[in-house]
């Protein structure tokens, strides 16, 4: 994990400085698109398999979520600093400077990473008797590591990935489009409080739902989670003119539900992987499944946009979403 971690933040800072350094679209396109974007996947991938390793099966779902917690709480202070190095001095320096720092912390703290011995990962496994409840977590074949050539015969896989897809999809959508939503539904310029709120509501929510995953197990959490997902994302959709769903009170509720919601699959979703499949391939093979994040936040994003173009409205958006 150190290594893959400091290639990442290697990948991230070169991306961003590259930017920087270029005027063209696909010169921004190779370095903050390509090479930031696969430093994040590097840097994503190599923190949760060995945080997860270090602790017994009952405590999956909550290490996962306060690992990935911090991904989500990132633009709580990403984005005013982003906009204030902006303002002070300009779009490239911006670049320039938030690549070097990210290049620079990332690299020394992945120094600290490291994967347990594989006798404590056995004896981590094995836990206090007892200690996880019948039934609260069901993977498929007890002390069986799959893998990734494995899982891609079997059937778990590709319905675990469509549901990250809609589920990650949904909540990257709203993200996306957020600052545009308050706008234009309900006449209102909340874009950087709500983007915060929705923030904190995301990292709360991996960790909650990390949590409670532990106790209830992760079919019936992610069940709730979808189930309400869903309806949050219908309820922003009627969060226009004089209702009262569009005031401001009402509008940050709403976006740190949908963020804590989006936020319960980035804490679900690895759990659920390393259940079913096992510890040994987890990385592989969690990284595997976590393209559908990638992909179902490109789709409905983009889908977002297009039909918003077309219509005027997000109203289609919101409804083919929660009805994924």
């Amino acid at each position: 994990p150190r290594i893959v971690a400091s290639v990442g933040g290697l990948l991230v800072g070169l991306g961003m400085i590259m930017a920087s350094l270029t005027t063209s679209p696909l010169g921004y396109i190779l370095g903050f698109g390509v090479l930031a974007g696969a430093g994040i996947g590097f840097g994503y991938a190599s923190a949760t398999p060995p945080a997860v390793k270090w602790f017994p099966p009952a405590k999956t779902g909550m290490i996962a979520g306060i690992v990935v917690s911090g991904f989500g709480l990132a633009s709580v202070y990403a984005s005013p600093l982003a906009k204030w190095l902006m303002a002070t001095y300009g779009l490239p320096a911006t670049m320039k400077i938030l690549g070097i720092a990210f290049l620079l912390v990332v690299v020394v703290l992945a120094q600290f990473l490291k994967a347990p011995h594989k006798a404590l990962q056995f004896i981590k496994a094995l836990g206090p008797l007892g200690e996880m409840k019948q039934g609260a977590v069901a993977p498929m074949k007890k002390n069986v590591d799959f893998t990734l050539r494995q899982i891609l015969r079997m059937r778990s896989f590709y319905l675990l990935w469509f549901m990250f897809a809609c589920g990650a999809g949904a909540g990257l959508m709203v993200i996306a489009k957020l600052a545009t939503i308050a706008k234009i539904q309900a006449q209102l310029e909340l874009g950087f409080v709500l983007v915060a709120v929705l923030a904190v509501g995301n990292g709360a929510g991996r960790v909650v739902t990390g949590m409670v995953s532990d106790k209830i197990g992760r079919k019936t959490t992610l069940f709730v989670c979808f189930l309400l997902q869903a309806v949050f994302v219908l309820l922003l959709s009627m969060a226009r003119g004089g209702s009262i769903l569009a005031t401001g009170p009402a509008l940050a509720v709403i976006s740190a539900f949908i963020g804590a919601l989006y936020g319960a699959n980035l804490a679900l979703f690895p759990s659920i992987t390393k259940d079913y499949y096992g510890l040994k391939n987890f990385g592989v093979n969690y990284g595997l499944v976590f393209t559908a994040w990638g992909v179902g936040g490109f789709m409905l994003a983009l889908l977002a946009g297009k039909i918003y173009d077309a219509t005027h409205s997000f109203n289609v958006a919101y409804y083919g979403a929660s009805f994924l």
